[in-house]
């Protein structure tokens, strides 16, 4: 993926992560989703016009439009106060699809941060699906869940990318710690949120 899509990806789930603790307005962010779902919609059609039209290339870029169409969605979501269980459908297909590109990174590419990274999205997205659609209480632990991922998984490793220190083995082993921390804290936090209670009758945050 463009390691620019990262950096914006990174902006705009900061925001999402605010909005949803109740520190950010939504229409406002939805304003800032809109921006950056056109840009990570430009980027992976420019990148696929250039590129030799391997599998491989469009497997990596197809995923840029995974990001694009979930801002874009949001965007229009909050703006126009639509009902979110459209977008919480769209969510949970999204995370299927995560979950893939979780198991190609361990298979294929042998990419344990890789992995880690696409596993902690599917678990974010699958958050989004159960928050809109089945109506969950849990917009604080999806607004931590977001916060954390808006810094480890896309602005820290889109500046490493750009310092021209990604990849190194150092950082790999850094990140892998830090990956690993993180999805240590969600657990934990599962049973301190007590998200695992029955669906019915539940009010949305």
């Amino acid at each position: 993926m463009s390691f620019v899509g990262l950096f914006l990806s990174g902006a705009v789930l900061f925001l999402n992560s605010l909005m949803l603790t109740g520190k950010a307005e939504a229409k406002s962010v939805g304003v800032f989703n809109l921006f950056v779902g056109v840009i990570q919609l430009i980027i992976p059609f420019y990148l696929l016009m250039v590129s030799g039209q391997d599998h491989w290339d469009l497997y990596n870029y197809a995923s840029i439009f995974l990001f694009g169409l979930t801002y874009l969605y949001v965007g229009v979501t909050a703006l126009k106060e639509l009902d979110g269980r459209g977008l919480g459908w769209f969510c949970l297909w999204v995370a299927v699809i995560a979950v893939v590109y979780t198991l190609t990174a361990i298979i294929h590419f042998h990419d344990a941060v890789g992995a880690l990274t696409w596993g902690m999205w599917a678990f974010l997205w699958f958050l989004f699906f159960l928050s809109n659609s089945l109506e969950m209480k849990i917009d604080h632990y999806l607004g931590k869940v977001a916060f954390i991922q808006s810094w480890v998984t896309l602005t820290i490793p889109s500046l490493l990318y750009f310092l021209g220190v990604w990849n190194t083995p150092v950082v790999n082993q850094i990140m892998l710690i830090v990956l690993i921390v993180s999805i240590a804290y969600f657990c934990i936090s599962l049973f301190k949120f007590r998200l695992f209670v029955p669906l019915t009758h539940v009010e949305k945050q």
